[in-house]
């Protein structure tokens, strides 16, 4: 039977939860599947993957970005042959973990502009998502990694939102560019820090099937404030409760 990664992709509007989305997501994932070969990638360059994970970032994949091209200055000829470079050197970087792999997208130095490194992940995706059972990406607020198709790989689509209006219209905007842009095979909204349930139309939000409506957390809360992981949350905390629920609705557990 051909091996097929599972790539889920989380996006929605900026402040929302999705860095502790894809947090919980990878921590349910290394507990169910605890020999299976796991990827995180933070794409979000305000990098909050890694301190959810409790992960030290010691090289970014723009920092490989920027080094590889250097190096190679004169010698390698195209975007192929720095790739096939970076490869080994992306391997060293990725800080192994509880379980999984970690790779974050960094931030680079020109204020407004990650063209570049985001056509670099985009490949970087592309070169690597063979090598795992399953690779979950925190993706940048809003629809730019999609128009780029950097999420063209992705097979599962979670998109979150609290349960503003306008958190629903974002989500809505970047499912119609990912419906033309994107091959997925799956999608669905996780709505976060729901306060007011009885409000919400549970057989689908911005069209999409609704995979879990997540309360407050006060133990998610209190581990932000003193700068705890994910893997310190309780089993039964609001926040892995609801992603447990959300990738079983989603068929990944």
């Amino acid at each position: 039977m051909e091996h097929k990664t599972k790539v889920l992709a989380v996006t929605g509007k900026g402040g929302v939860g999705k860095t502790s989305i894809s947090a919980a997501a990878l921590r349910l994932l290394t507990e169910a599947f605890p020999e299976a070969r796991i990827l995180a990638i933070d794409a979000d360059p305000a990098v909050g993957l890694s301190t959810a994970l409790g992960v030290e970032v010691t090289e970014t994949l723009d920092d490989i970005r920027k080094r590889v091209a250097s190096d190679v200055t004169g010698k390698l000829r195209d975007t192929q042959d720095i790739l096939a470079e970076a490869r080994f050197r992306l391997f060293e970087a990725m800080q192994e973990q509880r379980g999984f792999a970690f790779l974050a997208i960094g931030r680079p130095e020109a204020a407004g502009c990650y063209c570049a490194v985001n056509t670099y992940l985009r490949q970087v995706i592309s070169m690597l998502v063979d090598d795992f059972d399953y690779v979950v990406i925190d993706g940048e607020a809003g629809i730019e990694q999609i128009n780029r198709r950097v999420m063209e790989k992705v097979t599962h689509l979670l998109f979150v939102s609290d349960q503003s209006k306008k958190g629903l219209q974002v989500i809505g905007t970047i499912k119609n560019v990912a419906d033309e842009l994107v091959m997925y095979d799956r999608a669905g909204v996780i709505l976060n820090r729901v306060t007011h349930p009885e409000l919400i139309n549970f057989d689908e939000v911005a069209g999409m099937k609704l995979l879990a409506a997540i309360g407050p957390d006060d133990n998610h809360a209190a581990n932000d404030i003193e700068g705890r992981s994910v893997f310190d949350l309780p089993p039964d905390s609001n926040v892995l409760t609801g992603v447990r629920s959300a990738l079983r609705n989603i068929d990944i557990l």
